[in-house]
């Protein structure tokens, strides 16, 4: 070669030999890819780059920061191929943007719920007490006589503090009342959490005994928005209503949020002065409690003492049932435990996504190398290696990546905002999504690895050229061999086999939802309007004034119009409040207190049953005749009847329910006078447990939900004048919304609906991507076959002999698909088992649904471009060879 003559053989001489060949590289293929001819491309990069002289005093100068030349030129190179072939560019851009967008959102949800720490110092070493599925008689939960004995007593606790959470009304001056949600905590949370208020102080031990003064602390958004940030709100009275008012002592700092899994905290208060006289009952269990490890200590540790002292209280108070036997987890694990394989699952399924878009991408890339095949000819021609030729395409596609992910970014923002703002689940910590390092660096990653995946096997099978046969062969040379189309058979079958994996599982989640959508909840939730009512215990302290009261709201609520019928109840179905007593039996040996079986608490109003439409397996419902001075009556649900009166017919039996509310810690033995089908209370997916209804009026609660069944299929026209009735009852009665029944029972099911949905929609976008990825592979193998389909017909092929050769190759691809997705979903839908409900994790009827779905669509893929093959003029195409 003419640059040989320039240069001896030296070592340095043999490195400007090399950058020499670079910079001839370079132009020559500039000159190619504006259109010159290979043999003009190279006369014209030998005059730009000047005589040997300048060449060889080139070369040093530009040594030193040759990789960074080397990169730009790359990187303008590929932004001009991409920008000549604007159909390519796009249908990549997009499907990149898609999967890298996708796996963004999904990551940043995961990010914030399960990876980012709590917002607490040294938040390792908060842990709370869960229960054990083989211990059922050990309580998550303490009284608080309890609390104060295990706080005085432990060893292996720095910390522990108590909190109920709660809510109350914000008044100021005649603007309509708020309702603000918070805690009751006691004062160790402060030094347990670490926490310093943004103004003020924390309470103090002193104020948090019952009967003290009550204080109160806001959060930052309640003072910046309801007192306009004034500093003078420290030590001023916050207005509950007719709760009386409380001291403001400080300001809690901003973000603040306490629980953990809470959306907001407006306000913590102390919890003795709540309790009132639940403060010195030991069996009233209802404190959730939160600790924080000594330096050195260990869960274990921990549990081991906590059991010891649950014994000495137990044989202290006999008759408490007083038992702390259970064990802790971090409190990070209890916020995020119960959706961690959900949002796992996923992220497995958006990165199952992005493996079909990168699968994708690289077809489109092989199919764009082949016409391609005689410029990368004539770079190597002119002394690129193969390592610069798949520099060279690597870069083209990182560069691809990198803007499908700026694409992709905003579809990212856009997917966070839906599921935070409108998927109608709720995720713990799901206001902590937010962009982090942690996020950057995903993405970051996600898309130059997506660069590589989609980019590496093409540009290798690219740049292995014969340059005889490609220099001499012109177009024809671009077809593709054997290797070439092998590696594109390879990526559809990998398509295949990973859609089938996401199309099997979100069968599967499908399946689970509407299994569970179609559960009887025991009720019937059409035309039911209901809303939840607090009494103020300061207007209404006596049991006498609340049955009262209530009873004349049922009745107001009965007299609108539309409205069939009305009742109470609490805890309502489907409310998220649970109330678990103990009971007794007569007749039998009564167990220890500890050990004593318990069911979950009603109280209802008479009418209940009928506007709920229960059904009633035995007995008799309650009447207005069931009063405080009748005889104390109970019906039971068909699960306790089973459980705890097996054999016998619980009509007439008799129970003694302990700590059932009404200001008495045992009640008297109430006569079983029914059995009601069992209802759902805690949702569709969960199993009935035994229950046990009171009348209300013989039990009065101060909390009750108000029930009303209309005579009209949209009820929520009647939501105004049920809120009118219960205001005429008492105008300064709060009423939250009145919503539809049916709303709660979705609610219910809303993490599950969520799942399945987002699921199937990767699916989908999987389906589609393998269908395009289909198409596009077999009307590419139709083009370049169309040389050899005319001679076939020359030759009297028939077009259903040409449909089949052209079908029959996009089959064997499929059904080697099928096979390996087949065997991966077996594999992957494993992990689904703790999602599904009544659904097997090998359901045969969903695989075959979802397996003959993916065949049809595929098969269709092939099929157009095949049909087309047919319509190939012979003459035409040979006249064009």
């Amino acid at each position: 070669m003419w640059w040989r003559r320039l240069f001896h053989r030296s070592e340095s001489e043999a490195e400007l030999e090399k950058e020499l060949r670079f910079h001839l590289d370079q132009h020559a293929g500039d000159l190619i890819a504006r259109g010159h001819s290979p043999a003009e491309a190279r006369r014209r990069a030998r005059l730009a780059l000047g005589g040997p002289e300048q060449v060889k005093e080139g070369c040093r100068d530009a040594r030193g920061t040759r990789w960074l030349e080397e990169l730009l030129q790359d990187l303008r190179y590929g932004a001009r191929a991409m920008s000549k072939n604007p159909a390519f560019t796009i249908a990549a851009l997009l499907t990149l943007a898609l999967g890298i967008g996708a796996n963004t959102a999904i990551f940043s949800v995961v990010n914030a719920v399960l990876l980012r720490p709590l917002p607490y110092p040294e938040p390792a070493r908060l842990v709370t007490p869960v229960g054990e599925k083989n211990d059922p008689g050990a309580r998550t939960v303490v009284s608080y006589p309890d609390f104060l004995d295990w706080r005085d007593q432990t060893q292996a606790l720095e910390r522990v503090a108590a909190y109920t959470q709660s809510s109350m009304l914000l008044r100021r001056g005649e603007a309509e009342p708020e309702l603000i949600s918070g805690a009751n905590v006691t004062a160790d949370l402060f030094p347990l959490l670490r926490v310093r208020t943004a103004l003020g102080r924390a309470f103090t031990r002193e104020e948090d005994k019952p009967g003290a003064a009550p204080v109160i602390l806001i959060s930052h958004d309640v003072w910046r928005n309801r007192f306009n940030a004034d500093p003078g709100v420290i030590g001023q009275p916050l207005n509950r209503g007719a709760a009386g008012s409380a001291i403001v002592v400080g300001v809690l700092p901003e973000g603040f949020v306490f629980p953990a899994q809470s959306i907001r905290t407006d306000y913590l208060r102390p919890l003795a002065p709540s309790l009132g006289e639940w403060a010195e009952r030991r069996g009233a269990f209802s404190l959730r409690v939160l600790a924080r490890l000594k330096q050195g200590a260990t869960a274990g540790q921990a549990e081991a003492e906590m059991r010891v002292i649950g014994d000495r209280l137990e044989r202290q108070y006999p008759d408490a049932g007083s038992r702390l036997g259970t064990r802790f987890v971090s409190l990070h694990e209890s916020v995020v435990g119960g959706v961690r394989a959900p949002l796992l699952v996923l992220l497995g399924a958006v990165g199952l996504l992005l493996l079909v878009a990168c699968a994708n991408v690289g077809n489109l890339l092989l199919a764009r190398a082949a016409s391609r095949h005689r410029e990368i000819a004539v770079r190597t021609a002119l002394g690129a290696s193969r390592l610069r030729v798949v520099r060279q395409l690597l870069t083209e596609s990182v560069l691809l990546s990198l803007a499908g992910a700026g694409l992709g970014v905003p579809l990212a923002v856009w997917g966070v905002r839906l599921i935070v703002g409108g998927a109608g689940v709720a995720l713990p910590r799901l206001t902590d999504v937010s962009p982090d390092g942690r996020v950057t660096a995903f993405t970051i990653a996600v898309t130059g690895l997506t660069g590589v995946a989609f980019g590496l096997a093409p540009a290798l099978q690219a740049s292995r050229v014969e340059l005889h046969e490609a220099l001499k062969e012109g177009e024809r040379g671009a077809s593709a061999g054997a290797a070439r189309a092998r590696l594109r058979a390879a990526l559809v079958v990998s398509e295949v086999a990973l859609s089938l994996v996401l199309l099997a599982g979100a069968g599967l989640l499908l399946k689970s939802f509407v299994r569970l959508r179609g559960v009887d909840p025991g009720f019937d939730a059409r035309r039911v309007l209901t809303t939840a009512l607090s009494l103020s215990k300061t207007k209404y302290p006596g049991t006498e004034q609340r049955r009262a009261h209530f009873a004349e709201i049922v009745e107001r609520v009965r007299a609108v119009p539309g409205v069939e019928s009305a009742a109470a109840i609490y805890p309502l179905p489907f409310g998220g409040a649970e109330s678990s007593n103990s009971f007794l039996v007569l007749g039998r040996e009564a167990p220890p207190p500890g050990d004593r079986p318990s069911a979950n608490y009603r109280a209802v109003s008479h009418d209940y049953f009928r506007v709920m439409r229960m059904s009633l397996a035995r007995g008799r419902a309650f009447t207005e005749h069931d009063g405080e001075g009748a005889p104390p009556v109970v019906i039971v649900n068909e699960t306790f009847a089973r459980r705890f009166l097996p054999g016998r017919d619980p009509l007439g039996e008799r129970v003694v329910i302990e700590r059932a509310g009404g200001g008495r810690d045992v009640q008297e033995p109430r006569e079983i006078v029914g059995v009601v089908g069992d209802v759902r209370h805690a949702g569709l997916d969960e199993e009935a447990g035994p229950e046990f209804y009171v009348p209300y009026s013989q039990a009065p609660e101060s909390y009750m939900s108000v029930v009303v069944r209309t005579a009209v299929d949209n009820p929520a026209g009647i939501g105004v004048g049920v809120r009118d009735a219960i205001r005429a009852a008492d105008a300064g009665q709060y009423v939250p919304a009145v919503r539809p029944m049916t709303e709660l029972v979705a609610e219910s099911v809303a993490h599950r609906r969520f799942g399945a949905l987002l699921t199937g929609l990767f699916a989908a976008l999987a389906l589609s991507l393998a269908s395009v990825g289909i198409y596009g592979v077999t009307s590419y193998t139709v083009t370049q076959r169309r040389h050899e389909i005319g001679i076939r017909m020359a030759l009297g092929a028939q077009p259903r002999d040409v449909l089949r050769l052209v079908v029959g190759q996009g089959s064997r691809q499929l059904l080697a698909g099928l096979g390996i997705g087949l065997a991966l979903s077996l594999a992957a839908t494993r992990v689904l088992a703790g999602m599904l409900y009544h659904v097997t994790p090998t359901d045969p009827v969903t695989f075959a649904l979802v397996t003959l779905a993916l065949s049809s669509v595929a098969l269709l893929a092939c099929y157009l471009p095949a049909r087309r093959a047919t319509k190939v003029d012979p003459l035409i195409a040979l006249r064009y060879e």
